[in-house]
């Protein structure tokens, strides 16, 4: 029961984190800046972000909620808390402050913290449910890589 608690408490922490980085973004992407920039060719269109998005999150709840269960220590509060931070933070950055480089540099530290949580914890319990992770890391990479055209290419 307690994994449901958890599953439940990460949901609405997980895509409270996406409303709030939603409301970072504003209306960047139907504006002039975002419409304007050099975008790499390998861009999605962008139904396909909410829809990785909310893989993402419930795959990640799911993870969660049995990590916290198994190993609830201040390290991993601290290593979640880090996640939610730099998720959040990154839409603020690249989209409302227009820092690219600043957001390539937020994103390459959450793509670092996603692989820590895939690397550390995967004992016995965790062994098979770490792989809930991999949508996450590959999304990171892809929008790591889009981060990175965008720097280096306006």
């Amino acid at each position: 029961m307690k994994k449901v608690y958890l599953f439940i408490l990460f949901l609405i922490i997980n895509f409270g984190g996406l409303a709030i980085g939603s409301w970072f973004m504003g209306d960047a992407i139907s504006g002039e800046w975002y419409s304007n920039l050099n975008k790499a060719p390998w861009t999605p269109p962008g139904w396909v972000f909410g829809f990785a998005w909310t893989l993402i999150m419930l795959c990640f709840s799911v993870y969660l909620s049995f990590l916290f269960s198994i190993r609830h220590s201040r390290v991993v509060v601290f290593v979640y808390a880090i996640a939610v931070v730099l998720n959040v933070s990154w839409n603020y950055l690249f989209f409302n402050q227009q820092l690219t480089t600043f957001a390539l540099v937020n994103i390459a530290s959450l793509t670092l913290v996603i692989f820590y949580l895939f690397i550390t914890f995967r004992d016995d319990k965790l062994r098979y449910l770490k792989y809930l992770l991999l949508p996450y890391i590959i999304w990171l990479c892809i929008a790591t890589s889009l981060n990175t055209y965008v720097v280096f290419n306006n």
